[in-house]
């Protein structure tokens, strides 16, 4: 059997007509909100792997990289909840429910006694961000139909980067003047009643526009018979969603090293707090705003080779990055690495999601976007791991030089495995 549908959510059929233009105000709401989603994320980039360092005194990079290990662990799972349950009780529920998540977590890090408190935060953070991320791509893959795809994940992925990339900045600068805790608090308190507060009071559920997109089109591909064959073809045996898979893992793989090493090597170059979240921020705000041109682009292009070859320019930006330490003046690197790194991710996060969208049948869409999260934001656990432990034993900038290696490694995967449509 087909994984069970969300009751139906009875609009007359024509108020269930797809396109960008038709459900403009819909969408551009949840493109609102998912700035909100990005920002909650944003504001812990650049300041809480110095907090780990300068107020819990962690010297471990792997203790360091701890929070980012639960965040991605708790993250990849409610992603894969919420693919499933999005078809069972509807996409609005679980939009609502990750924002009153999100509540507690500026207190947990304004009163944290301890690093668990953190750690204990960043769980909190995973679901909300699991939850409310993932059901506004699905809302939007709803709403925008088959054709425009790659524009819609597009400008999705660039209002959440772009969140991310001014919140990184913005709580930096602030902490530099008022400390950790504060911006922490301040940034995260605004961006959780923001985002429950549209969600509960504007959004409207979109499953039934994924229902009637299941009835009118005929033609597609065959359904999954079951949520447990939906795992099975998107992690390993439909060649064009596993490669997603594994290229999903490894990109945020390395976006994980990004976000835990990326501070303390910029902040070891002799870089004040203000000056290491405006670097931080480089490469999600080139991320952000290059996403608008590169997925439209996938949908004239087709996905493979913008994935394929953006992973080989994030491996140049991480490589760049590393080399730095090695220049008597490494800002210019740095700058240049970050830069790149965000520009082969902006050519390869939207290209995925609208693969993904591309090759699952709207009946089984959201379980196929979830368990392509799941895998996807293993990586930041992954990534927290790996680096920790390569960075106490060889140093930062040699964990980041191996990251780099992988994720070439992962493009080439795709270069092989992955067709086009």
């Amino acid at each position: 059997m087909l994984p069970r549908s969300a009751p139906s959510i009875s609009p007359p059929e024509a108020d269930l007509i797809l396109g960008l233009g038709r459900n403009w105000r819909q969408f551009a709401l949840l493109v609102v909100v998912n700035a909100f989603v990005g920002g909650m994320v944003g504001l812990e980039r650049a300041v809480l792997p110095l907090v780990a360092e300068r107020e819990f005194s962690l010297a471990s990079k792997s203790a360091m990289l701890s929070f980012i290990v639960s965040f991605g662990l708790v993250k990849a799972i409610t992603n894969l909840i919420a693919g499933r349950e999005a078809e069972r009780i509807g996409r609005k529920p679980l939009l609502v429910a990750g924002w009153i998540v999100a509540v507690p977590i500026p207190f947990l890090l304004l009163w944290a006694p301890s690093w668990n408190w953190v750690t204990a935060a960043n769980v909190l953070l995973g679901v909300n961000q699991g939850l409310c991320w993932s059901t506004t791509v699905i809302m939007k893959i709803d709403l925008v139909g088959p054709h425009r795809r790659g524009l819609a994940m597009g400008l999705n992925e660039f209002a959440g980067y772009g969140a991310v990339a001014l919140a990184t900045w913005g709580c930096a600068l602030v902490a530099s003047t008022y400390g950790f805790r504060m911006a922490l608090f301040v940034f995260g308190v605004a961006m959780a009643t923001c985002g429950l507060l549209l969600s509960v009071l504007f959004v409207r559920d979109t499953t039934a526009f994924a229902q009637n997109e299941a009835r009118v089109q005929p033609g597609m591909i065959v359904p999954a018979a079951s949520f447990k064959r939906v795992f099975v073809n998107t992690s390993f045996m439909d060649r064009n969603l596993a490669a997603c898979s594994q290229a999903g893992l490894i990109n945020n793989l390395n976006d994980g090293v990004a976000w835990g090493l990326f501070p303390l090597l910029f902040a070891s170059g002799g870089l004040a707090v203000a000056e290491v979240g405006a670097l931080a921020a480089i490469y999600p705000a080139v991320w952000s705003i290059s996403q608008i041109g590169t997925g439209a682009l996938s949908d004239r292009w087709g996905r493979k080779w913008p994935i394929a070859g953006g992973m080989v320019a994030q491996a140049a930006g991480l490589w760049l990055i590393a080399g730095a330490a090695a220049i008597t003046r490494p800002y210019a690197a740095w700058l240049g690495g970050s830069m790149l790194l965000g520009l082969g991710t902006a050519l390869v996060y939207p290209s995925l999601l609208a693969a993904i969208a591309d090759r699952a049948e709207p009946a089984w869409r959201a379980s196929a976007v979830g368990v392509y999260r799941l895998w996807r934001d293993l990586g930041y656990a992954v990534g927290a791991v790996l680096a920790g432990l390569l960075a106490d034993m060889f140093g930062v900038s040699a964990a980041i030089a191996v990251v780099g290696i992988l994720t070439l490694v992962s493009g080439v995967v795709v270069a092989v495995r992955m067709t086009e449509e």
